[in-house]
């Protein structure tokens, strides 16, 4: 028997990603089989693909930095290392952090990786809550440490943890500034952020007249020149967290470079950078506590990701040219064939 990935070939376009078939195996000790029903098209897998990031995976890989799925095969219970899975059976759905590996029908992880996922979630939801909002949810609350009444600015809006800044903002109570070409600003108002036009408006303009005293956040998933210019509007005593994916080395020394700088500057502002991947290796802990605790808010219905398209799984080289057109408010995601219909398929 086999199983189906869509891997990345060489570097490139959209067209690189090429359907490969795989022998389907039996999981080792410790490990569990699952089948993937949900993952996401990021900006990330674009960076991987093209391999201006300096973390990208050799050739070839499978990009997919989350997935969720059900428990499909477990390990041998009993080996000569020690006890197998234990906290997880087949029929379990389950959630985990990837990195890359989740445009897969079928994918084989440690039992630590995994978190488990209510029955009541649809399968996609689940899926878009893993990166983009347990990212937001870490950036507010663990690294900015957010307060109600706070006002904040969301560099590059529009995007899956954009989106996600702007629901568990307004779920905290902040006032959120987000920028975004004019057609998104619709989608920005009904998350309750204030839209900015980045293509018609200097957002430092704005921000200048509407909060005299400056704001209390900025933050930046656009990267460049746009973090120099965040900490222009903030207040002192105010922070910029930065997640834009630093393009090639270069751009992470710099990016470094500039953060040391911004910290020791006698004007009361700081900044941080904030990378989930980094965080996840160093200690799950925080991961594996916060992840159950946005699946209650999904569940609560106080959260709902903003999925502008979906695909099968099959179909990501389809996907991640959507995503590339730079038309695309909110999340994409990959199902199972299964959970697709003509109805549900968003393709644009």
């Amino acid at each position: 028997m086999s199983y189906k990935s869509v891997v990345v070939t060489k570097r490139g376009g959209p067209e690189v990603l090429q359907i490969i078939e795989n022998e389907l195996r039996e999981p080792a000790a410790g490990e569990v089989r699952i089948k993937v029903l949900a993952t996401s098209v990021g900006r990330t897998d674009i960076n991987y693909r093209y391999g201006y990031s300096p973390f990208s995976p050799k050739v070839p890989f499978a990009p997919g930095y989350e997935i969720m799925g059900v428990v499909d095969a477990i390990g041998p219970q009993k080996h000569p290392g020690g006890e197998g899975v234990s906290r997880f059976a087949v029929g379990n759905r389950v959630a985990a952090l990837t990195g890359h590996g989740g445009y897969t029908e079928v994918i084989y992880l440690g039992q630590e990786h995994l978190v488990p996922v209510p029955p009541t979630l649809a399968p996609a939801d689940a899926a878009m809550v893993i990166l983009n909002y347990v990212s937001a949810y870490q950036m507010l609350h663990r690294v900015a440490k957010v307060k109600t009444g706070d006002k904040a600015l969301v560099i590059g809006a529009s995007g899956g943890v954009g989106t996600a800044l702007l629901q568990l903002g307004k779920l905290a109570g902040l006032k959120v500034y987000g920028t975004a070409s004019s057609s998104k600003h619709k989608a920005l108002t009904e998350l309750g952020a204030i839209p900015i036009d980045y293509h018609t408006q200097d957002f430092v303009e704005v921000i200048r007249q509407a909060e005299p005293s400056g704001l209390d956040f900025v933050f930046d998933g656009m990267g460049g020149a746009n973090g120099d210019r965040g900490l222009v509007v903030l207040r002192r005593g105010g922070k910029l967290v930065g997640y834009a994916a630093p393009e090639g080395l270069g751009s992470l020394l710099l990016g470094a470079i500039k953060l040391a700088w911004v910290n020791l500057l006698p004007n009361g502002k700081s900044a941080d950078f904030y990378g989930i991947t980094l965080l996840y290796m160093r200690d799950k802990k925080p991961f594996m506590e916060d992840l159950p605790l946005l699946f209650k808010l999904l569940e609560e219905g106080k959260i709902k990701p903003v999925i502008a398209a979906t695909y099968p799984i099959l179909e990501a080289a389809k996907a991640n040219e959507l995503l590339e057109s730079g038309q695309v408010i909110g999340n994409i995601a990959l199902l199972a064939p299964e959970l697709l219909s003509e109805k549900k398929c968003l393709k644009k």
